[in-house]
Order: C-alpha cells, then sequence, then structure tokens
C-alpha cells in the first residue's frame, strides 16, 4: 500500500511555525494597565521595598533594544527556512498531481524523498528555534547581571529590610516599589549592546 503524500502538504510549515519563538515577555514593553479606582491604603512600611525584575527591564531602553533585536533574528530564521519549505510544498504538490501516471514504486521512492526533506527540515527549524532561545537567555542574562548592582545600591540607598518580589505582592503602596528607579538606573548604565544568534551546532558564537 503506498503512502499518500499530499497528507505532507503543509507539515513541513510547522517547523516554521516552530522555529518562530516568542519573544520573553521581559522584553517586552508592558502593556498601559487600565486606570483602576482609587483605594484606601495603608502608610508605607519602613524597611519594606518591593522591586519587579521584568517589568525593569521590560520598560528599560535596553529591554526594548533586545525585543527588537530578537524579532530580527527571528526574521532571519524565517527568511533562511522558508525557501525550502516553499519548495518542499511544490514538489509535494507536483508529485500527487503525477500519482495517476507513476508506477507506484517511482511514486513511493520519490515521497520518501520528501519526507526525508520534510524531516531534515523540521530538525533545522527546531535547531534554529533552541538557538533563538539560547541567544534570548543569554542577552537577558547579561542584563541581570547589569540590574543585580543596581538594586543593591537602591536596596541600600532606600534603606531597605526586605526586597520583595513584585510579582508575588498583589498590591503594595507605591512609594515601597523601587522599579521606577530601577528603571532610570539601567537606562543610564545600558541602552544596548551587539548579539548575534546563538549557534549551536558548531558549539561557537559568531563573529562579534
Amino acid at each position: 500500500m503506498t503512502t499518500n503524500y499530499s497528507k505532507l502538504i503543509g507539515l513541513s510549515a510547522m517547523a516554521l511555525i516552530a522555529a518562530a519563538t516568542t519573544v520573553n515577555a521581559q522584553t517586552r514593553p508592558a502593556a498601559a494597565a487600565p486606570a483602576r479606582p482609587a483605594i484606601a491604603q495603608g502608610p508605607a512600611i519602613p524597611g519594606v521595598c518591593v522591586f519587579s525584575v521584568n517589568q525593569t527591564i521590560g520598560a528599560s531602553a535596553v529591554g526594548q533594544y533586545i525585543h527588537t533585536r530578537l524579532d530580527q533574528i527571528v526574521a532571519q530564521v524565517k527568511a533562511e527556512l522558508n525557501p525550502e519549505d516553499t519548495a518542499i510544498a511544490t514538489d509535494v504538490k507536483a508529485l500527487e498531481a503525477q500519482r495517476a501516471s507513476l508506477d507506484a514504486a517511482v511514486y513511493q521512492t520519490r515521497g520518501q524523498a520528501l519526507q526525508g526533506r520534510i524531516n531534515a527540515l523540521r530538525e533545522k527549524a527546531d535547531l534554529r528555534q533552541r538557538e533563538v532561545k539560547a541567544t534570548e537567555d543569554k542577552a537577558l542574562n547579561r542584563v541581570a547581571q547589569e540590574l543585580e548592582p543596581i538594586a543593591q545600591s537602591l536596596y541600600q540607598s532606600h534603606r531597605c529590610s526586605i526586597l520583595l518580589d513584585r510579582g508575588s505582592v498583589m498590591m503594595a503602596n507605591n512609594e515601597m516599589d523601587l522599579t521606577s528607579g530601577a528603571v532610570a538606573a539601567l537606562n543610564a548604565k545600558i541602552q544596548q549592546f551587539p548579539f548575534d544568534r546563538e549557534h549551536l551546532d558548531t558549539g561557537t558564537a559568531p563573529a562579534r
């Protein structure tokens, strides 16, 4: 029994979808929050501070730069894979159009060759996905290293006794929130730095 290779049409395109990784929310500018009615709250608690790493990176110039640069890298990946995807889809349709006139063994052989190309494209797309994720992680780690001494400085200058993650606190007096100060300090320290897609297939980083 021969395989119906028309079922393969579009499967290679799934690899492209997998390759287009979603950029970390830390690097995306935060959407404007809907206005909330004013609520009564107690005074700021001395020594208790809150701080959001995600919001700091997302609102910072360097965070927005990383987001833009990662979008460019993903676009480069799609530009690399799209021609292969289109060629495979075209060849699958051509094979199906010839199916009635082809010997079953010839049809099966050509179909298996197309399946091999699809599998190879999927593997390449998976590799590119992992490379983009590794690139994203490396860029964010760089920013986290820049942010650590800023957080320590704010902690000391505000005489904090404890620093809580804003993401784990439902509500807090804004006077205890150090995030805006962290954004300003991060913007003053770094706004961008060059980086390219990591290359996991060679184990070596691209030339800077």
